[in-house]
C-alpha cells in the first residue's frame, strides 16, 4: 500500500448522487478484529472496504477465479497489479461510507481450536496434561448478533443498482441492504463535525481532519466524530460527510 498508484479523481463540483442504507443483520457477523488470548472480538463498527467488496464484487469489482501461493493471502485492496481491488469502483464513480452501528449487539460464541504445534495450549485431548473432560484447545468468537442495524451511505456518479441481500464477514452472513436516495443535498465549505464515522486514508488531500476518536481495527484504522475542514455535504437531518472521497486517495497519483 506504500505505492502510488493512478485513478481518476471525480470533482467535487460534479454534480452527484447519495444514497442512504440500512443493514439489518440476519445472520452473526465475525471478523477479529482483535484476538485477546482465546476471545476473538468483532468490533461494532462495519468496514467501508469489507462493505464495498460485499456491495460490488462482481458487479464491478472483477472476483479473480482462483488466487494460489502468496496472492492468496496478500491484500489487494489498493493494488492496482492484482484484478480484485477497489480502484475498479473509483472509476466507476462510486464510494461507500463505513456503517455507523445504530442498534447492534453480541453473541459470544465457543468453538474448538485445531491441533497444531504453533498453538499456544497444543495438550492433546485426553493427554496427561489435560486436566477435564472437554478439549483445553479451544475460542471464543465474540459476533454481531443477529438484528442488528447499520447505517451507511453510498455516493456515485450516476444512478446503480444496489443489491438488496449481501453477504459479509468471515462466515459470509447474510445482511439486508435498503437503500433510498437523498434528494435535498447541499454542499457547503468550512469547518465541520460529522457523527459518520470515515476511513482515514480515503479523504482527498482538500480535506484537513483536525480531531478525531480512533477506531482501530484492520485492514485500516476508522476515525468517528471527526472534525474536518474543506468541502462538505450537509444532509437534511444534518450529518455532514466529506466531498471527493475515493479509495486510497491519500496513497494515489491523481490523474487529470
Amino acid at each position: 500500500m506504500g505505492n502510488a498508484y493512478t485513478t481518476f479523481l471525480i470533482p467535487h463540483h460534479q454534480l452527484m448522487i447519495l444514497y442512504q442504507c440500512k443493514l439489518t443483520l440476519h445472520d452473526n457477523v465475525f471478523f477479529a478484529t482483535r484476538e485477546m488470548g482465546i476471545l476473538y472480538e468483532t468490533e461494532k463498527y462495519l468496514h467501508n472496504w469489507a462493505l464495498s467488496f460485499a456491495l460490488f464484487e462482481t458487479e464491478y469489482i472483477p472476483k479473480a477465479y482462483r488466487l494460489k501461493g502468496i496472492n492468496a493471502q496478500k491484500p489487494t485492496y489498493l493494488d492496482a497489479t492484482q484484478e480484485q481491488n477497489l480502484l475498479h469502483l473509483n472509476k466507476a464513480g462510486i464510494y461507500v461510507f463505513p456503517a455507523l452501528p445504530l442498534i447492534w449487539s453480541y453473541q459470544v460464541n465457543t468453538f474448538k481450536a485445531a491441533q497444531v504445534a504453533y498453538y499456544g495450549k497444543s495438550v492433546q485431548f485426553g493427554g496427561d496434561g489435560a486436566k477435564r473432560n472437554y478439549p483445553i484447545n479451544y475460542g471464543r468468537a465474540k459476533e454481531l448478533a443477529v438484528g442488528s442495524q447499520y447505517k451507511t451511505y453510498i455516493v456515485s456518479r450516476k444512478s446503480i443498482k444496489i443489491p438488496r441481500w449481501i453477504r459479509l464477514g468471515k462466515w459470509a452472513a447474510k445482511v439486508r441492504v435498503e437503500a433510498t436516495e437523498i434528494a435535498d443535498l447541499k454542499e457547503r465549505t468550512g469547518q465541520y463535525i460529522t457523527k459518520h464515522p470515515l476511513n482515514p486514508l480515503d479523504l482527498p488531500t482538500s480535506s484537513r481532519l483536525l480531531l478525531y476518536n480512533r477506531i482501530v481495527m484492520p485492514p485500516v484504522s476508522l476515525v468517528s466524530q471527526a472534525q474536518l475542514s474543506g468541502n462538505y455535504w450537509q444532509l437534511p437531518d444534518k450529518t455532514c460527510l466529506p466531498v471527493g472521497v475515493f479509495y486510497g486517495a491519500s496513497t494515489v497519483v491523481i490523474a487529470s
